[in-house]
């Protein structure tokens, strides 16, 4: 086996730092010929899929990447800009802003990468660029506020898999959840309330996360109950009682039982108990994306206002709102301790090392 090595490195150049945030993925293109490689690396997942691999395989191969490419390519062409994806856009845009935090903060010497667990740009090549420049302490920020197998650990895997092939590995720390970090629902509810200001209030305010199969629940995935304790902190911070607020799960797949309750159904049903008007925030979702645009934004709407609803707001998500910027770099700041400490008056990062390191550099013969 041939381990990848940094063919340029010498240990007169000054360790870096790095920061990795990951989000889950887009294709490349809204096509069908672009759908078919994305869905097949996400579906192929056995993190994603939890289902014995040979059945999953003809499944997958034999009907779903012969029907779903196209359907799901018609979607994404009504959310896809001028930018592109707007997952990609958006989780572009909050590395940017927090790596000017974290450079204002430490220095030109801390590297800040965006990557994506499926399709581009890759955690592989994120990982190597970052590797390239020196980076020796990588800290990874996977933008889920609440863990799941299907997410957070799937992201795990992927860095795992990179690090199997490398020369050297960095020092390596990993964010695995905030769902309930403090910064992070203020942002939220700060979110809210700025709607609300502009727009009102609605009957029902609907906090709607991404779904998973209910066995992943039952066989320990932490996930349904942190999203709950989201659910609860965000409705404390904003003051509701719990008859003014519902917590619901979207994006179900498949015939098998998954989280309830559930969103679209929840939307149908609505109406019919005397709620006229909702508002939807997706408290689970960092950055808006196909699942929130247009599932949300447009196809539960249609559930709702045909069932007798009245009034149907989406509160779109954080993306690179200042706030939830400075929850994200206060969360990351919090995970580098330790690590790091303020710049020096020449303005570069103080990365910290040990005494015994020192002598030990300073008796290198090159």
């Amino acid at each position: 086996m041939k381990f990848k090595g940094s063919p340029t490195f010498s240990h007169q150049q000054p360790d870096k730092l790095g920061v990795l945030v990951t989000n889950l993925g887009t294709p490349n293109a809204p096509t069908k010929a672009a759908l078919k490689p994305y869905l097949k690396q996400f579906l192929s997942d056995p993190r994603v899929v939890e289902v014995p691999r040979l059945l999953w395989s003809l499944i997958l191969n034999g009907v779903i990447l012969r029907i779903r490419p196209k359907r799901s390519a018609e979607a994404y062409q009504t959310v896809w800009t001028d930018r592109g994806s707007p997952l990609l856009y958006h989780t572009e845009d909050q590395a940017n802003a927090i790596r000017e935090q974290l450079q204002q903060q430490y220095g030109e010497h801390i590297v800040v990468e965006f990557a994506m667990r499926y399709g581009s740009p890759s955690i592989e090549d994120a990982i190597e660029r970052m590797m390239q420049a020196g980076v020796r302490k990588l800290l990874v920020l996977p933008l889920y506020p609440q863990y799941s197998a299907s997410t957070v650990a799937s992201t795990f895997d992927a860095i795992a898999n990179d690090f199997t092939r490398r020369r050297w590995i960095p020092e390596f720390r990993f964010i695995t959840h905030y769902h309930d970090f403090d910064p992070f629902i203020e942002a939220a509810a700060a979110r809210i309330t700025r709607h609300w200001s502009e727009h009102g209030r609605a009957d029902k305010l609907i906090f709607s996360y991404h779904g998973v199969p209910l066995r992943y629940l039952k066989n320990g995935d932490p996930y349904h109950c942190e999203c709950y304790k989201t659910s609860r902190l965000l409705a404390e911070k904003l003051g509701l009682s719990e008859s003014e607020y519902l917590t619901t799960f979207q994006s179900r797949f498949g015939r098998e039982e998954w989280l309830q309750p559930y969103t679209d159904e929840t939307m149908k049903s609505l109406p019919s108990k005397g709620v006229k008007s909702v508002q939807v925030f997706c408290p689970g979702f960092s950055a808006d994306c196909l699942e929130t645009i247009e599932e949300i934004g447009e196809e539960n709407k249609e559930y709702f206002m045909e069932s007798g609803g009245e009034r149907y707001e989406y509160i779109s998500a954080l993306n690179a709102e200042p706030q939830h910027i400075e929850a994200l770099t206060q969360l990351i700041t919090h995970n580098l301790s330790g690590w790091v400490v303020e710049q020096d008056q020449a303005g570069s990062l103080a990365v910290r090392q040990s005494q015994a390191d020192k002598v030990k550099n300073q008796s290198l013969p090159y």
